[in-house]
Order: C-alpha cells, then sequence, then structure tokens
C-alpha cells in the first residue's frame, strides 16, 4: 500500500511568511485598522477570511472583508516572480519520491498564487496532487484540507504524514489522524509546535532530507 507525503507550502517549502505578514500588516492599515505585525504572524496559515476574523474580532464589519482580501492579494502578488524557495524543498520532495512516497500538497493558496509557489519549489514532476482552498469548505486548522489530500492521494490516514510550519498545520494534521512533522522555518517557535502535535521538528526542509533516516518519514513503503 502507498503512502502520502503531505506538505504545507507557504513557510514549509517557500520563505513566504514574512512577506505575508508584511502585506497583511499593510492591507490591514490601508483600511484603517491597527493591527501589530507578531499578531500576524500568529495567524498566518489560516485562510483569508478566518485570518482576517482571528485578528478583527466578530465584532467587525464582514462587508470589508473582501476588500481586505483583494488588498493583500494586490499587495503579495507583486513578489510573484520572485518567491523563494526554502532550502532543500525541491531536493526534499524528490528524494521522498523515489523512496516510494506519493508527495501531495495542501495549501490555502489557489491560482496565481500557487503556480508562483510551485515554480519555486521546482518539483512539478514529483508532486502528485494539490489540495487547494478552491477544495475544500473549510481551511486549516479544520482538518479537511489534509483529508482531501489523503483523498487526492489514494491512502488512508495511518499511511500518511504531514509537514508543516503552523500550530494550525499540526492541529489540522492532529484531526486528520496524521502523524505531524514541523518545520521551524515559518517563525514559529519548536515548543508551539510540538505543544500542537508536531512528532518531530526541524529547521527547514533540507534539515528534514539529512535526517530522513532518523524522522517519521523514513524508508520506502
Amino acid at each position: 500500500m502507498e503512502r502520502a507525503a503531505v506538505f504545507d507550502v507557504d513557510g514549509t517549502l517557500v520563505d513566504t511568511n514574512h512577506l505575508h505578514v508584511v502585506t497583511w500588516w499593510e492591507a490591514f492599515r490601508q483600511a484603517g485598522h491597527d493591527v501589530p505585525m507578531h499578531a500576524v504572524h500568529r495567524a498566518v496559515g489560516l485562510g483569508s477570511t478566518d485570518l482576517i476574523a482571528h485578528l478583527l474580532g466578530d465584532g467587525r464589519d464582514t462587508d470589508r472583508d473582501g476588500e481586505l482580501s483583494a488588498a493583500h492579494k494586490a499587495l503579495y502578488g507583486q513578489y510573484f516572480d520572485r518567491l523563494p524557495a526554502l532550502p532543500g524543498a525541491g531536493e526534499l520532495l524528490r528524494r521522498l519520491h523515489r523512496d516510494g512516497w506519493t508527495v501531495v500538497l495542501a495549501t490555502s493558496a489557489s491560482g496565481a498564487e500557487l503556480g508562483a509557489l510551485r515554480r519555486a519549489i521546482d518539483a512539478d514532476e514529483v508532486i502528485a496532487a494539490t489540495a487547494s482552498s478552491e477544495d475544500v469548505r473549510e481551511g486549516k486548522p479544520a482538518p479537511e484540507p489534509v483529508e482531501h489530500a489523503l483523498e487526492l492521494a489514494g491512502v488512508p490516514a495511518s499511511r500518511a504524514v504531514f509537514v508543516g510550519d503552523t500550530v494550525w498545520d499540526m492541529r489540522a494534521g492532529g484531526k486528520a489522524g496524521v502523524r505531524c512533522v514541523g518545520v521551524l522555518c515559518g517563525g514559529i517557535p519548536r515548543a508551539d509546535l510540538e505543544e500542537a502535535g508536531a512528532e518531530a521538528v526541524y529547521a527547514d526542509p533540507a534539515d528534514l532530507l539529512e535526517g530522513l533516516d532518523g524522522s517519521p518519514l523514513a524508508g520506502a513503503p
């Protein structure tokens, strides 16, 4: 039976979290909201609507959520042609593919943004499928993105590992019943990832690749 290696993308395979922080901060500023950057950083990894709700609360004017999302999208879109892959990202996916894992992405990105992220990773030949925000009703920390990724891979949760960089990733993976691996390159502390359910934590994709044989992703199926 095959096994699936499911990966978050932003902050896990591509070094974009702080770009999201700055562009969300600017989108909020333009709309008259004073939201600290550290708070935005903690919310990165949530889908746009959930991120806005998390930072502004239920008492906000929800009719303006679309404007905020559009402002962030426009600001962040300026970086699409130069998004940097994290060290070892493409190499890690190719190694797992060679080891017999089905590689699937689970991300809140979609459309042109997702295309830019995949170009940065530069490993399309080994990515079997992508579960994007357009495919699910609820984003992380709900389990639906991970569950959909497993459906695309055709494997049960017991045969999968999810790699991500935020507490939202770890919570989504845990609710979906998969083993979770955290990476620190998104800027979230090790203790927070472990508390949220990470079985193991690595510095970045290159560190995970180097320590692969002792990780939850060790060996071929």
